[in-house]
């Protein structure tokens, strides 16, 4: 009976919780969740990323996010030297307990990018979309459905079903400073990359109407990030390092992240025929609530990873089973799917 009573809490507390926000571990991987601004700020032309976390793993149902977000550029030259648009879209899908109460967004992007000089880039995005909440009182067990010694569903809980939600718009924008010596150095192991960002989404707190239930308005999330990736000269690693900020109403989210990437393979410095090659493993914190030690693998474009979130708030004592966190990232570093060839 106290299991049941649990997923009930977990389903009505998503529900009452001020409308936060998913999250996931590995935040680099999850670029227009982060800052709409960043939609196309990468090397290539094209990229897709998809994300799946597995919640409170060994728990006796599921806690599941999943996300896919691709961004293209247009209009970018080759060198990068000329003012030019990033375009995006970022599906995702947050699912929870025996009441499969969820969110479910969907958002496109549109950034301004322009390069500056001498490797300086500065760019705007605006993001915007729909989303829905809503989950299935019904799969539930309550305590009218007790019988003295099991839960009978066939039996009437009396409870109305006021998970269900009406769709929302939802609005977003953001600015990005980045710094990339890429284009003014030539050896591989002096490559420097600066970017510190800020965004806000749900910038128009759009109103959540649960039936029979008072309405709620989804809280604006502030998003403040920095991160810094720099070869160690005279060697083959490269330390990379990130921290975001999550501000929603009374809830706060600090996360660090730094990886240390060993180069496996060169490539070319003017080409992207051939190309660098990495394999890495880090440390993820979130501040109060938990480490995450993260593995990843570059190869031809490809970036895969894998993160598992011990959890070290006082969570832990009523589950001792972490998050279990995937990314695979493609960019396509060749030549823009949509024009032959860029000068």
């Amino acid at each position: 009976m106290k299991h049941h009573f649990l997923l009930l809490v977990a389903s009505m507390y998503s529900c009452f919780s001020g409308a936060q926000d998913i999250h996931f571990t590995q935040s680099a991987q999850t670029p227009l969740w982060i800052n709409p601004a960043i939609t196309g700020v990468y090397e290539g032309w094209e990229r897709v990323i998809i994300n799946h976390r597995n919640q409170w793993l060994g728990s006796n149902t599921q806690f599941m996010t999943t996300a896919v977000g691709a961004d293209i550029n247009l209009f970018k030259p080759r060198a990068n030297d000329k003012a030019h648009l990033g375009v995006g879209i970022f599906l995702w899908n947050d699912v929870g307990g025996d009441a499969k109460f969820g969110t479910r967004q969907g958002q496109l992007s549109v950034s301004g990018i322009l390069p500056v000089g001498n490797g300086h880039q500065l760019s705007t995005g605006i993001q915007g979309g729909i989303g829905n909440r809503g989950g299935n009182m019904s799969a539930l067990y309550f305590e009218n459905q007790w019988t003295g010694s099991e839960f009978n569903q066939d039996l009437p809980s009396l409870e109305a079903n006021r998970l269900q939600s009406d769709t929302y718009f939802n609005i977003s924008a953001g600015i990005n400073y980045q710094y990339d010596n890429k284009q003014t150095k030539f050896g591989h192991d002096e490559k420097f990359r600066f970017q510190l960002g800020a965004a806000v989404y749900h910038a128009n707190k759009p109103d959540i109407k649960y039936f029979g239930l008072v309405n709620e308005s989804l809280l604006r999330k502030f998003v403040v990030h920095t991160g810094i990736l720099k070869d160690l000269a005279g060697s083959q690693w490269t330390i990379d390092g990130n921290f975001v900020q999550f501000i929603q109403g009374p809830h706060y989210q600090s996360l660090l992240g730094l990886m240390m990437r060993y180069r496996m393979n060169t490539g070319g410095k003017i080409t992207t025929f051939k190309q660098d090659a990495y394999v890495g493993f880090g440390l993820y914190a979130r501040f109060r609530d938990a480490i995450a030690p993260a593995f990843m693998l570059e190869l031809k474009g490809f970036q895969f990873g894998v993160s598992y979130d011990f959890t070290t708030s006082p969570l832990r004592n009523t589950h001792s089973g972490g998050s279990l966190e995937f990314s695979l990232a493609y960019r396509n570093l060749y030549h823009a799917l949509f024009k032959k060839r860029r000068k």
